[in-house]
């Protein structure tokens, strides 16, 4: 039987799985550390600097490479495997996290930095030397394609960061007990024990994957203060809900939306200063926001005629049919005629939009990635402000002046380098501290003085009080955030690394 294509074939399933590990070690650590450029730097480079490591120990086996090929597909099973569901429970758990993170990461990249030197010494004697070596990477290649399409469009959604590791670690147990078949001439002495332990490791963790639900609520309630009542992961971002005295809060990807025993200062300091900056506002566009919540507010303006969202995620925008209580905080707001639901890249969205509006409110996460921090460029704010009309306003929240000042400062000079007009304001939400916005139109204007009547928070005192900015909130040097360098991003990591 020729073994050759089987042989590439196991190329192709360890350089999937090699990879796969590597994605999951990042975005599990950007999502209970939060410092996302930082640690999916370091995961690459310790992972990569591991796959060397490995790769110059594999010089040292002289004999026996076949059955040390399998040992080493069954470490990098059970390792890999249980690497999602061990970090997330360590991370509760442990005060040295990182150390445990970096370990993990750097072991599965010396196991897998072993496996190809192996396979390519067990090959030599089928292929000549260039076929070999371009083959083998080429397969090896092409298994980081696969890994990385995967990744975000099926694994991830579908199965879950925990699920994911333990089905790959299976993948490659697998891949151990068929060596045992397919390098059998090669194995020196039985191979009963071999096989026995490559079963008992297929079984462990087809166990975990049985039991993967049940782990990953095990992790996850380590890492909430409260009890999880509603889980979702996305294409885009894992939605956690939990639950506790003063109410629910939501989390995205580990990081607090909004809690709903406060939830209304925040909100109505978003929308009603721009809304209130303007005669009778009738067109509203929303970017962000698929909570419902800022929409709530907006809508209580009578004037408004339609609402425009755009949120990129549709399972954040039908959360409200998921989960009652939202829809009962929100007002039941999606259901009003009014709205209209747009799930798309908001920057690209704004590209081909045509449409004049009279306020826009931009509610996006924090610029903790770059895929959020191109929300807060020059290149976005100039989009936006081809879709105002000529007297608009702007609302968008900026994150903390007084826990990231620099970030905030950024986004504010960001904003008018664009070409508008800003007055900075802030205001107190106990979940959060002091809370930072930006109002901005395309002409120099006072903010405004009144606020709508029946608001929980804020009255006419407290809209002249947002805009009152104490010292240790007041500006700072700043670059300004594009495209080209995202500076914001790194203001953001660096700033907030200081309160974790």
């Amino acid at each position: 039987m020729n073994r050759t294509p089987l042989l590439f074939l196991n190329v192709l399933i360890v350089a999937t799985c090699g990879l796969v590990y590597e994605l999951l070690a990042g975005t599990l650590a950007s999502y209970v550390l939060g410092d996302s450029v930082t640690q999916f730097s370091l995961i690459i480079g310790i992972y990569l600097s591991a796959l060397g490591v490995g790769a110059w120990l594999s010089r040292v086996i002289d004999t026996g490479l076949a059955r040390c090929f399998v040992e080493v597909e069954l470490g990098v099973a059970i390792l890999g495997g249980s690497s999602a569901p061990l970090l997330f429970m360590s991370f509760a758990k442990l005060s040295y996290f990182h150390i445990v993170l970096y370990g993990i990461v750097f072991l599965i990249g010396v196991l897998v930095g072993l496996e190809l030197p192996l396979l390519m010494r067990i090959m030599k004697d089928t292929l000549e030397f260039k076929e070999l070596v371009s083959r083998v990477l080429t397969f090896d290649y092409i298994g980081a394609l696969v890994a990385s399409l995967l990744f975000p469009i099926f694994l991830v959604p579908k199965l879950g960061l925990v699920r994911t590791s333990l089905v790959f670690g299976l993948l490659n147990g697998a891949v151990g007990l068929w060596g045992t078949w397919l390098f059998r001439p090669l194995i020196k002495g039985e191979v009963f024990g071999l096989r026995a332990r490559a079963i008992f490791v297929m079984v462990l963790l087809a166990g975990g994957i049985v039991k993967a639900d049940w782990l990953t609520t095990l992790a996850e309630d380590n890492l909430f203060a409260d009890e999880i009542i509603y889980t979702k992961t996305t294409p885009y971002q894992r939605i956690v809900i939990t639950r506790g005295r003063a109410g629910f809060q939501l989390f995205l990807n580990g990081n607090l939306q909004f809690s709903s025993a406060d939830e209304y200062r925040y909100h109505e300091a978003l929308v009603h200063p721009a809304m209130a900056a303007i005669l009778e506002p009738r067109s509203v566009l929303v970017l962000g926001g698929g909570d419902g919540l800022a929409l709530r507010e907006i809508l209580k303006h009578p004037s408004v005629e339609s609402v425009t969202l755009v949120d990129l995620d549709p399972d954040m925008t039908k959360l409200s049919e998921r989960f009652p209580p939202l829809a009962a905080l929100n007002k039941h707001s999606y259901g009003d005629p009014r709205v209209r639901v747009i799930n798309q890249d908001a920057m690209i969205w704004l590209e081909d939009a045509a449409a004049k509006f009279d306020c826009a409110i931009v509610d996006f996460p924090d610029p903790n990635n770059f895929a959020l921090g191109k929300l807060y460029t020059t290149r976005f704010y100039r989009l936006l402000k081809n879709c105002l009309a000529p007297d608009a306003a702007v609302s968008v929240q900026c994150t903390s002046p007084l826990f990231a000042r620099s970030s905030y400062w950024c986004i504010v000079r960001t904003i008018e380098a664009a070409g508008f007009s800003v007055r900075p304001y802030s205001m107190a939400v106990p979940s959060f501290g002091v809370w930072g916005f930006a109002l901005a139109r395309l002409k120099p204007f006072d903010p405004p003085a009144h606020a709508p009547p029946g608001l929980r928070f804020l009255d006419d005192g407290a809209m002249a009080a947002l805009f009152v900015l104490s010292a240790d909130l007041g500006p700072v040097p700043v670059e300004i955030n594009r495209l080209d360098n995202q500076v914001l991003v790194r203001y953001y990591d660096s700033e907030w690394k200081r309160w974790d």
